[in-house]
């Protein structure tokens, strides 16, 4: 499982590119739980944390740059 700190290190584009692969890993993760041949039950879990924390850390990133930019503006 993905730790915010080694997240955190990452660039954007790094953090996309994981993202998009943690989402093709989910998809193929569902199909395997639809069919009953899930190995390891918590990797959905794991997988959909990790989701959960990119998707944050990229909404606290944007918002720093939108908060920069109108407070430029003012």
């Amino acid at each position: 499982m993905a730790k915010r700190e080694d997240l955190s290190v990452k660039t954007d584009d790094q953090l996309s590119q994981q993202l998009g692969e943690l989402k093709r890993e989910q998809f193929n993760l569902r199909f395997q739980a639809a069919t009953n041949q899930l190995e390891k039950p918590s990797r959905v879990r794991e997988v959909r944390r990790t989701i959960a924390r990119i998707k944050t850390l990229q909404n606290q990133r944007s918002g720093t740059t939108d908060a920069t930019a109108s407070s430029a503006q003012a």
